[in-house]
């Protein structure tokens, strides 16, 4: 089995990949700059055994320490999901979403390019880097962002390929579509559909939900993440989107079927948010050619599963913050 070290490990993604990881025997070394979250937000939480350890460290603070303690674990694979998120809310203070996501980012690739003994560096990016598309978008299609957020991500997706050329460092990236699951926080628009629709409550869709995503279950981002870790070649970038592209107000109408509640009662319709964009829908082929990987969980069986999340963790949910909470 291999050594893994999970930058981000408590973030919905990284813990999913915690978990995923613990469950298949591998040794992980978790790093975040939050606390080990309540249960009902920590996939890992009461799955992982020895093979687990935690440290609760910043990349904007702590980056010798991290890498004194990766230096002492000695990873085979370090995977990064440490970013600052939230589109819409990079706009209110851009400034902390470049200091995490470009500058501490950066700092830490300069550490970890001395570390001859790492296999791969898996940098998690995101497709908001290519801006508002049409059609499906291929691995190398040309940066185009439109928010703070994008441009700070995108910053240190440029800067990989600077280390790649001169140092030959052993980075890939994947960018994958909306994910979401059981135990996402309760700000994105699947949990909070589905928590306000359970407890009878009117949920806002902005600019009417006309933008259209993919929307993927993290087990399936878990398993092309591991095969990208151990398969990829150094500079591959992996999409993991799946075939079904849908408007949000279309997801969010098919929530309120499947629930069987009346979607007007329950969804009022606001303002756009600024610079969001209108799609961008990933086309798939290096991920299934090279990692023989694709989406196996459908759409409505993803939604099911979270349903039955929710439902089982409802009064404890209800007593969770539903709003995001930025942190500088």
């Amino acid at each position: 089995m291999s050594k893994y070290a999970v930058i981000g490990s408590n973030s919905f993604s990284g813990a999913s990949f915690v978990k995923h990881l613990c469950k298949n025997g591998h040794q992980v070394l978790g790093v975040s700059r939050s606390v080990q979250l309540h249960p009902v937000f920590l996939a890992y939480a009461g799955q992982t055994k020895s093979n687990f350890s935690f440290h609760q460290l910043d990349l904007n603070h702590d980056i010798t320490e991290i890498c004194t303690h990766l230096g002492d674990f000695r990873p085979d694979y370090i995977v990064n999901f440490a970013a600052q998120g939230m589109v819409a809310q990079s706009w209110e203070n851009p400034g902390d979403w470049f200091q995490t996501n470009t500058v501490a980012t950066i700092k830490l690739h300069d550490e970890l390019r001395k570390f001859d003994w790492l296999k791969r560096y898996v940098h998690i990016s995101t497709p908001e880097v290519y801006g508002n598309c049409e059609g499906l978008v291929r691995e190398d299609f040309p940066f185009n962002p439109s928010t703070p957020y994008a441009v700070s991500r995108a910053a240190a997706d440029w800067s990989l390929q600077s280390f790649i050329k001169a140092y030959n460092f052993p980075v890939v990236f994947t960018r994958a579509a909306n994910v979401f699951g059981e135990h996402q926080q309760l700000y994105r628009i699947i949990p909070r559909t589905l928590l306000y629709f359970l407890s009878d409550k009117q949920i806002q869709l902005h600019g009417g939900g006309t933008s259209v995503r993919s929307f993927i279950h993290i087990d399936d981002v878990c398993i092309g993440t591991q095969r990208a870790a151990e398969l990829g070649n150094i500079g591959e970038v992996f999409h993991f989107a799946t075939e079904q592209n849908i408007s949000i107000r279309s997801l969010v109408e098919l929530i309120a079927r499947r629930l069987q509640i009346s979607f007007d009662d329950h969804v009022e319709v606001v303002g756009e948010r600024l610079g969001k964009d209108a799609a961008y829908l990933l086309d798939c082929s290096l991920a299934k050619k090279r990692l023989n990987w694709k989406a196996e969980l459908s759409l409505e069986e993803g939604l099911d599963r979270t349903s039955q999340w929710v439902s089982d963790n409802l009064d404890e949910l209800l007593n969770q913050p539903h709003d995001y909470v930025h942190k500088a």
